[in-house]
């Protein structure tokens, strides 16, 4: 099969940016041979490299990825490993009592996966903490979304507290937000930190990883081929954990939304805007409605900043172009004036955009497509825990290892088949417009 599209992300990748330049890329050169290959260093493939390599010991792990790790979507979100329900269609994130005990009983062992990694490869608490998030409400109607996520959390048994105005003022600096809701369950990383320091730990541990190797064709002869610019890779057993671009392989047609979210980071504020912002130096918030802005304030490596995130477009071709960025930046700077005000004359060092990929019934493509050809894609916007999880699972799926949330993968549906392509993104567009609407001060 030719692959259809090649991955293309809108403006540079703030996090990866952060951070020390990385040793030059590796390109495959040459064919090779292999036990496993990967497609995808990302959340999903480094998690499925992760299990192969301890349960399958000496076997040839190859992974590629068409750009270099941390420029791709894992080094372009928000940074939140989030263990509780978190359907971006919903009011407040909430579905069903049952669907909800399950899918963070997933989210966990994605969370707990990405911990075990993290201390394996000795990553710092920047790269990975277990630190819980808020959800902020900078309105009557956001607090009202919070206390129905209160409940719902309640009758789940998971612990949550709720934070007053001036709680969150002590917290964030800011007088914004009228309250929060805090759950401690939720993993903070860096996350070019991570993928980089979690590629590094899978090298030592003879993992080959090959950076600017795009996959442009995919051949099952009697073993899998895949044809890069510079190479090939042939293995009887692929993982593709390319999330969205499992469309580009040609699996789920019209099955799949392709969704981009956008993002700004501040320059590294002067210790005299630091103290004028006051609060804690680290702190992360989800807005209480989800089409509303998110907002982390980090510091460490690259210095004292802020990263807003906000507003959602409907992209089907995976691409967007710079004036896509150029109108999303006026939104994020509203809505970081609207929240630091004491900071009005510090500006953004990078904007950029970052693909999702989402199902209309919230599942994900876990599974054997063909044979020797599995799947551990559409994290349906948690990319970060259910990546980890999907690879983590694809992998076991593939060494003939069962557990029971491989079982539940197994078992669910396939993603809903979209409306035809005029009337999914005339539909899609819509009712983005509509909920960012419906947000209001939120966003």
């Amino acid at each position: 099969m030719e692959v259809v599209r090649l991955p293309k992300d809108p403006g540079p990748a703030a996090w990866n940016r952060l951070l020390p330049e990385a040793d030059p890329a590796t390109p495959l050169e040459g064919n090779i041979i292999a036990d496993w290959l990967i497609i995808g260093a990302g959340f999903a493939g480094l998690a499925a490299a992760h299990r192969l390599s301890k349960q399958a010991p000496g076997d040839r792990i190859v992974v590629l990825d068409a750009v270099r790790v941390g420029d791709g979507p894992a080094g372009r979100n928000s940074g939140f490993m989030i263990d509780l329900p978190h359907d971006l269609s919903s009011a407040n994130y909430s579905g069903g009592l049952a669907a909800d005990r399950v899918q963070t009983q997933d989210n966990r062992l994605g969370i707990a996966h990405a911990r075990d990694m993290a201390q394996e490869y000795g990553l710092s608490a920047e790269a990975f903490t277990l630190s819980g998030k808020i959800n902020g409400a900078a309105t009557a109607k956001g607090h009202d979304h919070n206390q129905s996520f209160a409940k719902h959390l309640s009758d789940l048994d998971e612990a949550h507290d709720m934070l007053d105005a001036a709680q969150m003022r002590d917290i964030t600096g800011s007088d914004h937000y009228q309250s929060g809701l805090f759950t401690p369950g939720c993993a903070m990383i860096q996350p070019a930190m991570f993928v980089r320091g979690v590629s590094s730990g899978l090298r030592s541990n003879s993992v080959s990883i090959h950076e600017e190797s795009p996959v442009t064709k995919l051949d099952r002869k009697t073993d899998w081929v895949a044809t890069t610019p510079k190479g090939q890779v042939t293995a009887p057993r692929v993982i593709l954990a390319v999330n969205g671009h499992l469309n580009s392989f040609g699996h789920m047609p019209g099955r799949l939304m392709h969704v981009f979210t956008y993002a700004s980071m501040t320059r590294a504020l002067s210790p005299q805007e630091s103290a004028a912002l006051g609060g804690q130096a680290i702190w992360g918030i989800t807005p209480a409605d989800p089409m509303g802005t998110t907002v982390r304030r980090i510091s460490g490596v690259g210095g004292d900043r802020i990263i807003i995130r906000n507003r959602f477009t409907f992209d089907p071709s995976m691409e967007v172009g710079d004036g896509r960025i150029s109108d999303v930046a006026r939104d994020h700077d509203r809505a970081f004036a609207a929240r630091f005000p004491m900071l009005a004359g510090v500006g953004m060092d990078y904007r950029w955009g970052g693909r999702l990929c989402l199902s209309r019934n919230n599942v994900q493509v876990i599974g054997e497509l063909e044979e020797g050809l599995f799947s551990a894609c559409c994290q349906n916007g948690l990319g970060t825990a259910k990546g980890t999880l999907a690879g983590g699972l694809a992998a076991d799926l593939a060494l003939g290892k069962s557990s029971a949330a491989l079982s539940r993968a197994l078992a669910a549906d396939a993603p809903t088949r979209l409306p035809p392509a005029p009337l999914s993104r005339i539909g899609a567009t819509l009712v983005l417009k509509w909920q960012e609407r419906r947000a209001g001060a939120e966003l």
